[in-house]
């Protein structure tokens, strides 16, 4: 393998060398200084054949940097976690061969490849080498767990059975038959991340000839509960696209917008009307969105999702606002997206575990009442609001902030008031038997219901945490809707109430 390592490296520095005829070869080109032997010969082909993926990583921290600089710096000014770093990883620049070859053994989809052991996804637990304390945070978090949240949850299961479950009609009535893998990859597993397993080995013909590589189940995949192949969970590269892992990206709100859309999780929309969205896109040209620490007024002058859920925020002195995190729950002390009602934040990112006084998994009862085991206590909820105001205070006065988390408190009750009017209409439809409660997401009342606390209490809620979007609290799908969606389920109920009757006289 020595040998072909060395002859590959040797092409690659063959190649540089070579007179640059266009712009395409000027741009290829890249000094083999820092770079392994290993990562040089995996460029001396991939930037032949898969240019896209290198000129992307040219572009990269990882192109530029050796570890064992980035671990001069101050702590504060760090990127990285890691207080030491292997050997074989500190005196290079991070390439190809030193992420695509970590933790082999682990690996269901290592393959030799041109003489390499390669791992064809990078997992988490490779960008661990580096990133320790970001993976920890991130494992332990909703997103980290999405799919078993939602897929592991006996109603969020039944929602998406119903949801995406192609229907047929049988002797009058419409039945679901299970969605297939495909559908789920491509819409509620597409966010929240599909299960990659090695099935075997194919061949795949590329210009060089065929070549055997892992067969993987749904691939290609960047949702990020994602389990990977090495039994690892989650997705780095959800957020920080490959293969430049830009933290530039990652702050900008186009990136949550890849996931965060009406009508259940509206943010991206909502963000786009705000205030803060507004001067956004009015004044981002001017903003360094790579600057860590990150300075409020100074880097930026309003905003972003990363900014409110993970960045590491500082003043212009230099005071810290708030630290970097990966969990991006951790600063949050209520879940505005919950299941019927808005509840306090769960402890635990699985949230799988929970069960309310009703023996349901749910953090709350149909009646309201919270899974208070399971979620996290007042002196908490307190303790994350503080530190949210802080970041706040950067550009905004105590009165200000104030009024508007009052605002905020006060809406998040009404919205819940309204939801909880839904169910008890729900509960109407069920006792009279109207309709069938063992699947609480399949026939006409039930839909109304759901879409009452999934999608128009949410749209409401981040409207108004989000300092003003006054359409989505109002009227798209604010609080016109709910009024009208509560009028149509009490008109259905009357209505089938009057059928059954009418059936029961003949």
């Amino acid at each position: 393998m020595g040998n072909l390592v060395s002859l590959l490296a040797a092409v690659f520095m063959t190649l540089q060398s070579l007179p640059a005829n266009s712009a395409e070869q000027e741009d290829a080109a890249i000094s083999s200084e820092g770079l392994s032997e290993s990562t040089q010969a995996c460029i001396a082909c991939h930037s032949h054949y898969t240019p896209g993926i290198v000129h992307d990583w040219l572009t990269s921290r990882h192109a530029k940097t050796r570890p064992a600089e980035a671990l001069k710096k101050p702590q504060i000014k760090r990127r990285i976690s890691a207080d030491t770093l292997p050997a074989e990883l500190s005196a290079f620049r991070v390439g190809c061969f030193e992420c695509h070859s970590r933790n082999a053994k682990q690996h269901a989809d290592n393959f030799e490849h041109m003489g390499f052991r390669i791992n064809v996804v990078v997992s988490p637990e490779d960008c661990r080498t580096c990133h320790p304390e970001e993976v920890t945070q991130f494992s332990g978090s909703k997103k980290a767990n999405a799919i078993k949240n939602l897929m592991e949850n006996p109603m969020y299961h039944a929602m998406v059975r119903e949801l995406t479950g192609v229907k047929k009609l049988d002797q009058g009535h419409l039945v679901t038959a299970a969605p297939s893998e495909s559908t789920l990859h491509e819409s509620c597993l597409g966010c929240h991340g599909t299960k990659v397993r090695v099935k075997g080995i194919k061949q795949v013909t590329t210009p060089s000839g065929d070549i055997p590589v892992p067969d993987l189940t749904n691939w290609p995949n960047q949702g990020v509960g994602r389990e990977n192949p090495d039994g690892s969970i989650g997705s780095c590269t959800a957020c920080h696209p490959r293969h430049a892992f830009s933290i530039e990206v990652a702050r900008q709100p186009f990136t949550c917008a890849q996931c965060h859309l009406e009508p259940d999780v509206p943010a991206w929309d909502v963000y786009k009307e705000s205030k803060h969205g507004n001067i956004f896109f009015s004044s981002r040209q001017h903003w360094d969105l790579s600057a860590v620490p990150w300075t409020a007024g100074k880097d930026f002058t309003a905003p972003t999702c990363a900014t409110c859920h993970n960045s590491l925020v500082v003043s212009p002195v230099g005071a810290v606002l708030s630290e970097r995190t990966h969990d991006f729950g951790s600063r949050l002390w209520v879940r505005l997206f919950g299941l019927i009602y808005s509840h306090a934040q769960p402890i635990s990112g699985n949230t799988t575990i929970i069960k309310n006084d009703d023996g349901q998994p749910l953090p709350t009862t149909f009646s309201g009442a919270p899974a208070s085991k399971y979620l996290i206590d007042q002196q908490e909820q307190r303790s994350r609001l503080k530190q949210m105001k802080t970041i706040c205070n950067a550009c905004h006065n105590t009165d200000w902030i104030n009024g508007h988390f009052a605002k905020l408190d006060k809406t998040i009750k009404e919205t819940d008031n309204m939801s909880h009017t839904a169910t008890d209409l729900m509960n109407v439809a069920w006792k009279r038997g109207l309709e069938d409660r063992s699947n609480p997401f399949d026939e006409p009342i039930e839909h109304r219901w759901l879409k009452q606390w999934l999608f128009y209490a949410n749209a409401i809620r981040y409207a108004s945490a989000m300092t003003g979007a006054p359409d989505y609290t109002a009227f798209k799908l604010g609080w016109w809707e709910m009024t009208d969606n509560l009028a149509e389920m009490q008109d259905l109920i009357e209505l089938k109430t009057a059928v059954k009757e009418m059936k029961k006289g003949k």
